[in-house]
């Protein structure tokens, strides 16, 4: 089994932190994007000065045809050690006029995309009796967040999937586990009116991409390998 992790959504915010801690860790990285090439290509640059390679994988997780067509070659050669599915979009809106393709496109993205991604690697991981999977759920997905039914469901579900995954496989020496970021400093959240929900934060801040990072670096290594079927909270107190 190849040192090499997949992460989705893998050009910005969350996911550019987590491929480039990845890459510090040692691992060369499969990086997935969906339309933005000119930040796919920065972050393979920044994983690239760090003396780990990177091959840039565009297509959308929400697609079962692009997603597997993408994947399946790139298995003929290596299989990942690990994988960490963080893609997801945000429709925001009041449940009773959210229009029908606001909610699919969410729940396809998050939790149709584990689907699309997850389960073609699953297989040669099993065959290898090794691996490591990460999923980015949310805060949302723990608590439920008004204006965003569709958003957490998707992570909910997620969080379903990774104690039912890690179940089925454990056997087989494969981890699965999930993190559950809060209020993470990215493009997603610069519009949260923060005086609002700083208040409800014990630790009183944002937390940031890199940590959201350090708790999926620390997942994927040698100090996590008892640890499955859990969810790890970055959140600065905000769900306990």
């Amino acid at each position: 089994m190849e040192n090499i992790v997949l992460v989705t959504g893998g050009s910005r915010g969350i996911g550019a932190a987590i491929c480039k801690r990845l890459a510090k860790d040692g691992y060369d990285i499969w990086l997935n994007f969906y339309s933005n090439s000119e930040k796919a290509l920065k972050i393979k640059k920044d994983i690239e000065a760090l003396g780990r390679s990177c091959q840039l994988l565009q297509f959308d997780c929400s697609n079962f045809d692009e997603s597997r067509n993408t994947i399946e070659p790139m298995l003929q050669d290596a299989i990942p050690y690990g994988v960490v599915h963080n893609a997801g979009i945000t429709r925001d809106g009041i449940f009773a006029m959210m229009p029908k393709h606001e909610w699919q496109q969410v729940i396809e993205t998050s939790l149709g995309g584990f689907y699309n991604v997850i389960q073609p690697i699953i297989k040669p991981m099993m065959r290898a009796r090794k691996g490591r999977i990460v999923i980015i759920s949310s805060v949302s997905g723990q608590t439920g967040q008004a204006g965003q039914v569709n958003y957490s469901a998707a992570k909910a579900g997620l969080i379903g999937a990774v104690k039912a995954l890690a179940r089925e496989v454990a056997k087989r020496n494969i981890l699965v586990n999930g993190v559950a970021p809060g209020l993470i400093e990215t493009d997603m959240t610069k519009n949260v009116p923060l005086e609002h929900v700083l208040p409800l934060i014990p630790l009183g801040r944002q937390g940031t991409a890199d940590d959201v990072a350090g708790a999926v670096s620390f997942l994927l290594g040698e100090d996590a390998k008892y640890i499955t079927g859990q969810i790890i909270g970055v959140n600065g107190g905000l769900y306990m």
